[in-house]
């Protein structure tokens, strides 16, 4: 546990914000340093709001935060938290890191060399990465405990209702049973294998057989719990799958389509539509842009 004599001068930290950045993963590490200060009733950590030119960012929910300076090599924090969002795009090569399951495969067809993990947040030398929403309240949580003990870093979470903060080794979605609302342990290898094997799908018999089931026991559990066939369950997966990675790379189309197990563009172009009544080019299409919300910054303790 960390000495923290009263004379300790406070961390410095920065936050660099990138445009289209989480508020959410903002404040859930932000929010806990405040509260940090405020229990321990003296500044433990001491902040400043950053931008690559100094100018205001605009956040992924269309609000704007005025920066307060920019960043530059003179600073000397004693962290920088780079806050990002929904297009996660800096390489950390050598270094361990995690990210939203949603963007994992996304992310790992990009940067394939990247040793990129699932778990709630990671901690590799001086570098740390979470995998964002409330997995950066747990890694504030671990950071603090590291710094000032773990009986303040229990106060502050405490302060945010946190009754039980995750290690960071922590599985970041729910298990499939409560994700889906069934128990059946058949069913649910099934689906695992599903889910592990959207590239190469396998064939009915196949899967039938890495669950235990004989083929007609496999169609009538889907049947009965989830109200589709396997083969409808499989596609819709890989289509769904398909969507974040047209989302969120710049795969070509056909590359997507080979990614998620498809033989032709043409094909996976017509299961696209069928599901969500447009075509994959569509997807990539640009979205209305919301009217933009000015939010001041207030620094207190």
């Amino acid at each position: 546990m960390a000495d923290d004599p009263m004379t300790e001068p406070p961390q410095r930290v920065g936050f660099l914000l990138v445009p289209n950045f989480s508020m959410m993963a903002l404040s859930a590490v932000l929010e806990p340093f405040r509260a940090a200060n405020w229990v321990a009733r003296r500044t433990l950590y001491d902040w400043r709001l950053l931008s690559v030119d100094g100018e205001p960012v605009t956040a992924s929910n269309d609000g704007v935060l005025m920066a307060q300076g920019a960043i530059g090599p003179e600073d000397s924090f004693t962290m920088v938290v780079v806050v990002a969002g929904l297009d996660p795009q800096e390489g950390r090569d050598g270094y361990r890191c995690t990210i939203h399951w949603e963007n994992l495969s996304a992310f790992t067809e990009t940067f394939p060399r990247l040793d990129v993990t699932g778990r709630l947040f990671e901690i590799d030398r001086d570098r740390f990465t979470s995998a964002g929403g409330t997995a950066s309240l747990d890694m504030t949580h671990y950071l603090i405990g590291q710094a000032h003990g773990i009986d303040l870093a229990n106060q502050v979470a405490e302060q945010f209702l946190h009754a039980r903060p995750r290690q960071g080794h922590a599985p970041q979605r729910m298990e499939l049973r409560e994700r889906l609302g069934v128990s059946h342990p058949k069913l649910l290898a099934a689906i695992a294998e599903i889910e592990a094997n959207l590239a190469e799908p396998l064939p009915r018999a196949a899967l039938a057989r890495a669950a235990g089931l004989s083929t007609r026991q496999l169609e009538r559990l889907f049947r009965i719990y989830l109200n589709c066939t396997p083969s409808q369950y499989y596609l819709e997966a890989r289509l769904k799958h398909a969507q974040i990675l047209l989302a969120q790379t710049s795969m070509p189309i056909l590359e997507v389509a080979v990614a998620c197990g498809f033989a032709s563009a043409s094909h996976f172009a017509k299961c696209y539509r069928a599901l969500f009544n447009h075509s994959p080019r569509a997807e990539r299409a640009p979205r209305p842009v919301a009217p933009t919300q000015v939010m001041g910054q207030r620094r207190a303790w």
